[in-house]
């Protein structure tokens, strides 16, 4: 038998700016998408007999057929012709429901373990490829490094070298209150006010090709999130707690994917005691802060 221990990161969505609905009932994006050095951890330990089997320290993560880690597992398996089975013991730490993409990063590390354990039968673009069937935000996670993604989130390519620095390493806060955001749920919202709850495409990728090409803006030029205004009008602790941080310690707070976390750009030389105090004082002390950076 073999084994191997993967970190699965969590990631911010920089820039989401969602474009319409598709035919096919998915909607199309232009999205700017960064790991961060936290998240969780994913062993995988090989079996013989071709089973996949689940195991996770966070109660309320399923571990049947509608977890991402064990269809990645099974399409593995099918793309390869692989007859063994694994065992994979995930330790939990980016929270459901959050924006964050633990689901995606879980399947993603699935995936690049079990080709590491099977001898590397996929490529660098085979193993994107089937990234993309298991999920639309699965294959962002593979490079480690910002992403551009477009479609339905299964066309990434890197972000170019002199933006990337603009955005690796900054120190960045994430917190999220105690309760969650179905995707489904903001999708349908944000479609449900007509083409105007749109980005057109062509805005989209003018506001981005603007950020990049601009060697002297900042990561914090880049920052947009088309679920912002859905999901503020039903949840509104959201929006009141990113303007007082706004306007208490002069941060530029957003929310990453379709929420309910919450990030801010961090200065470098910044004290954040009385940040994460003030935060805890509105949402309680069972609130999520992690301070991290990009990858």
């Amino acid at each position: 038998m073999g084994s191997v221990s993967l970190f699965s990161p969590a990631k911010l969505n920089l820039f989401l700016a969602v474009t319409g609905r598709r035919p096919d009932g998915y909607h199309d994006l232009l999205s700017v998408a960064a790991p961060v050095n936290f998240g969780d951890r994913l062993k995988i330990e090989t079996r013989t007999g071709g089973e996949f089997s689940l195991e996770c320290d966070e109660p309320a993560v399923p571990r049947d057929e509608s977890n991402l880690v064990l269809k990645a597992a099974r399409l593995f398996a099918e793309a390869t012709g692989w007859h063994d089975g694994a065992a994979f013991f995930l330790e939990k730490r980016i929270p459901m429901g959050a924006g964050l993409g633990g689901g995606s990063s879980n399947a993603a590390a699935a995936l690049r373990g079990l080709n590491f354990l099977a001898g590397e039968p996929l490529d660098r673009v085979a193993l994107t490829a089937l990234a993309a069937r298991v999920g639309s935000d699965c294959a962002l996670f593979l490079p480690g490094s910002p992403v551009v993604m477009r479609g339905r989130g299964e066309r990434v390519e890197p972000v170019a070298a002199e933006a990337a620095a603009r955005l690796r390493g900054r120190r960045v806060l994430v917190f999220k209150a105690g309760f969650g955001i179905a995707t489904p749920w903001a999708y349908a919202q944000l479609g449900s006010g007509g083409e105007k709850s749109y980005l057109s495409p062509g805005e989209a990728e003018a506001r981005l090709e603007r950020w990049l090409d601009n060697a002297q803006a900042p990561a914090e030029a880049l920052l947009f999130n088309s679920f912002e205004p859905p999901v503020f009008r039903k949840f509104p602790a959201l929006p009141v707690m990113l303007e007082t941080l706004t306007a208490e310690f002069g941060l530029a707070p957003h929310l990453s994917g379709s929420g309910s976390a919450c990030f801010a750009l961090l200065p470098d030389s910044m004290v954040t005691a009385a940040l994460v105090a003030r935060i805890q004082a509105a949402w309680g002390e069972s609130a999520l802060i992690i301070e991290g950076r990009i990858c």
